[in-house]
């Protein structure tokens, strides 16, 4: 990659199995993955160019699990964007942004911008019982409370997280309008 590209670090956190992981293996590889093996730490790169300009993401994946506590907090120095995902299919999830997720992001990362990001959307539009998943709706609400720049919903199964993509990409070029 050039020299000249902007290099930003991109962490995700959120809950084990909220579907972090495979949205940054999507972002990255282009495929959806076949099993879900849980996360310690991974680590992608992808490129991109985003109103002429090249852009390199580092997008920091963390376990989510309890056991990885001590540990999550050391991919956190030098991040540009937090994202905090949960699952839309699991409404404890959201309610663990709201009361720990964003605690954590705000302890370690004073300053830095984060989105909430409802993951595995897919789900949310392929079943009959939508009762019990988040709606568009109640994610802004909490997006809102906690103070995230940006609220959005992606799916890695149908590949709907251009639009995260180019949010991250924009916001760090200093468009921080509409992100």
């Amino acid at each position: 990659m050039a020299a000249d590209a902007i290099k930003r670090k991109v962490v995700i956190v959120g809950d084990g199995a909220c579907g972090k992981t495979s949205l940054l293996y999507v972002f990255t590889l282009g495929e959806f993955p076949t099993e879900y093996h849980p996360t310690v730490f991974e680590n992608y790169v992808t490129k991109c160019r985003i109103d002429g300009k090249l852009v390199e993401l580092a997008l920091w994946d963390t376990a989510g699990q309890e056991e990885y506590e001590r540990l999550r907090p050391l991919s956190y120095s030098n991040s540009h964007v937090i994202l905090i995902g949960f699952a839309l299919d699991t409404p404890d999830s959201l309610d663990n942004a709201r009361t720990k997720w964003v605690i954590e992001v705000k302890q370690y990362c004073p300053g830095i911008p984060y989105i909430l990001c409802g993951l595995k959307k897919d789900l949310r539009t392929n079943t009959s019982d939508r009762k019990r998943f988040v709606q568009y709706d109640m994610g802004l609400a909490v997006a809102e409370e906690i103070g995230a720049r940006k609220y959005l919903e992606s799916s890695a199964l149908t590949g709907e997280e251009w639009m995260l993509y180019y949010s991250l990409g924009r916001y760090k070029m200093g468009k921080k309008k509409g992100l």
